[in-house]
Order: C-alpha cells, then sequence, then structure tokens
C-alpha cells in the first residue's frame, strides 16, 4: 500500500522563507528605561518600539499597537481625506479645478487655469505635512540618525503646509481692504521668510538641546511658528472681525478652524493630561494624540473652508490680481520647499556628525 506524505511542496519550502522575510513577527513593546533618552517622551512609560531593527519592522508597526500607532495613523487618515475630499469637490463643484474644457471637434481637452492653483498648492502642501508627520512617528524608531532625520523631514512638511495655507488664504479668503493694506502687500515674502524660520529653528531646537528639555527649548520651537501662524491667518481674522459670519458659509468655517488650531496648539506645548497621570495615557490619550487628531479636523474645516472662498473668488481672481502674479507667487512654492529641505539636509549631516562624535 503507497505511502501517504504530508511533506510540504517544494514550492511551499521556497515561499516561507520569503514570507518570512515579509511579514516578521514583531518583538513585544518596551518600557521607556530600555529605549535610548531621545526616544523617550515626558510621563510616558510604555509602549515604545525596541531600536536597531530592521526598517520593515517599524514599517509593519503600522499595525501594531505602541504609543505612536495613534499619531500615525491620525496624520495617515487625515492625508487620505483630504485628497479624496478635493478629488470630489474637484469634478463635482470645482470644473476640474485645473481646467477640463471642450477644445474644438478634437473633444475633451487639459488646459490650466491660473486661478486654481493656489487651491492645488495649498491642498499639495496639506497632504505633504501630514504624510510626512505619520512617516515621521512610524518610523523614528529605527536609529538615532534616523529619528533626527526624520522629524527634521516632518519639520519641512509643516513649513511648506504653512506656505501653502498663505498662498491660498491670500488669494481666496482675503477681502479687498486687506488686500490693499501696507500688510497685504508685502504679505507672502514675509510669510515665506517665517515659514523657512519655523523650518530652520525647530531642526536647530531638535538637534541642540538634550533632555531633559529646557523651557527655551520648546519656545525656540513655539515663537517662529505662533508667529508664522499669527501672519498667515490675518486675512481670515480680518474677515472674522469685520464681516457677518452670514455672508458666507466660510466664515463659521474659519472660525472652526481657528478654535482647532489653537487647542492644538496647547496641546502641543503642554503634556496633559499625562502629566496628571504618569503612565495612564501610554497608548491612548496623550497631549500630542490629541495635537495630531484636532490639528487633522482643522486641516479638513481650513480646506472646506477655503472650497467656499474658492468658487466665489475663482471668476474674478486673474482680473484682480493678474495672471503674472499669480504666476509669481506659485512658483515661490517649489522655491520655498527646495530652501527648507536643503535646511533640513544640512542640519541632517550635522546631526550625523555629532552623533559620530559622541
Amino acid at each position: 500500500m503507497p505511502r501517504v506524505s504530508f511533506a510540504p511542496p517544494l514550492a511551499c519550502l521556497k515561499v516561507l522563507p520569503l514570507l518570512d522575510f515579509l511579514l516578521p513577527s514583531l518583538p513585544p513593546t518596551v518600557r521607556d528605561v530600555d529605549v535610548p533618552p531621545l526616544f523617550r517622551e515626558r510621563f510616558i512609560a510604555s509602549g515604545y518600539r525596541p531600536v536597531g531593527l530592521p526598517w520593515r519592522c517599524y514599517a509593519l508597526s503600522l499595525l501594531q499597537v505602541h504609543n505612536e500607532t495613534f499619531n500615525v495613523w491620525s496624520h495617515l487618515l487625515a492625508a487620505v481625506g483630504v485628497l479624496l475630499r478635493f478629488t470630489i469637490f474637484a469634478f463635482f463643484r470645482g470644473g476640474g479645478v485645473l481646467g477640463f474644457r471642450l477644445q474644438g471637434p478634437e473633444g475633451q481637452g487639459f488646459s490650466v487655469d491660473v486661478a486654481s492653483l493656489p487651491l492645488v498648492l495649498y491642498v499639495s502642501s496639506a497632504i505633504t505635512y501630514l504624510s510626512f508627520s505619520a512617516a515621521a512617528h512610524l518610523l523614528q524608531s529605527r536609529s538615532e540618525q534616523a529619528h533626527y532625520s526624520l522629524f527634521f523631514l516632518d519639520y519641512v512638511g509643516v513649513a511648506v503646509y504653512q506656505y501653502g495655507c498663505a498662498l491660498a488664504l491670500c488669494f481666496y479668503s482675503a477681502d479687498a481692504a486687506w488686500t490693499q493694506s501696507m500688510l497685504g502687500q508685502v504679505f507672502l515674502p514675509i510669510a515665506a521668510l517665517l515659514a523657512w524660520s519655523s523650518c530652520a529653528a525647530c531642526c536647530y531646537a531638535k538637534l541642540r538641546f538634550h533632555r531633559p528639555y529646557p523651557l527655551h527649548r520648546k519656545l525656540c520651537q513655539l515663537v517662529p511658528m505662533g508667529v508664522a501662524y499669527l501672519l498667515d491667518v490675518s486675512p481670515v481674522a480680518h474677515r472674522l472681525a469685520t464681516h457677518s459670519w452670514s455672508s458666507s458659509p466660510a466664515l463659521p468655517l474659519h472660525f472652526l478652524q481657528v478654535a482647532l488650531f489653537l487647542l492644538s496648539a496647547f496641546f502641543f506645548s503642554c503634556p496633559v493630561p499625562e502629566r496628571f497621570s504618569p503612565g495612564r495615557f501610554d497608548i491612548v490619550g496623550h497631549g500630542h494624540q490629541l495635537f495630531h487628531v484636532l490639528l487633522s479636523f482643522c486641516t479638513l474645516a481650513q480646506q472646506e473652508a477655503l472650497f467656499h472662498d474658492f468658487l466665489s473668488r475663482r471668476p474674478a481672481l486673474v482680473r484682480e490680481f493678474g495672471e503674472e502674479r499669480l504666476l509669481l507667487a506659485c512658483a515661490s512654492f517649489p522655491c520655498l520647499a527646495l530652501c527648507c529641505a536643503a535646511t533640513a539636509l544640512a542640519m541632517t549631516r550635522r546631526a550625523e556628525a555629532q552623533l559620530m562624535k559622541e
């Protein structure tokens, strides 16, 4: 009688090592004393991922429960939400936004609508900062060098988003009185300078100060970002102060995004509620997670407000500002992004040299 073999087929034997490589078993999380000081957060005692694992382990930790899981998913889902909402708006309300028009007997063609470019750059900047933030929180535990490099990239995303907001709010959300004011005339150059300054200051503070962080480290981060935000939001603040909120559906949404941003800034600067109960909010509920969630909703509310402003301002935008000014302003966006990226790269090299010295 023939024997029945239960040995796995040869093909399975070849596939199993590949599956083990692609889907390794992730080690359990560890406590704060088990990771270097650079990776520790105040009042967060557990939920840290071990340092020095392969990159794929940190990528797969997207599906693992640790103290960064909520930070990653909040901004990752927000990035997807921003993109989907913009896509729906572009094709159902915005006429393709960049301009899909019938061009002669050949049928449908593509043309660039200059009035739409600030909106496209704004959405690109929002997706950039949300994606960079998610990547930084997901992968930063790989090593000290990776930690510095990824958070420098995160600061680039923040600066790009600051300037993307400035462009969109300047052209879509400002009224005529603000646009013709002295601040309105110099708004974009100063906004670009402050966006770069906030990126440089955050990179410097990250590299310069070590735990336990002194107060002036937080001030070094918050002051440039705060000044940049006050400038960027000035067109909206002027409209909220001088117009009836019932005059436009965008104004209540602008007020909502300002309120959400200020609340998120509070949780960014103050480690609550974990300060009052260390170890209890390690996985869910600590201040940086609340900052991420509030900032995500702030971005979604701001995008919705800009959609309303865009629809009302689009027909007369080129006539009001001129095509050359719009194109020049939009061309400054990639220049700002390149300056911030160069700054982050220089700081990454300094971090590498500092780590080698230590």
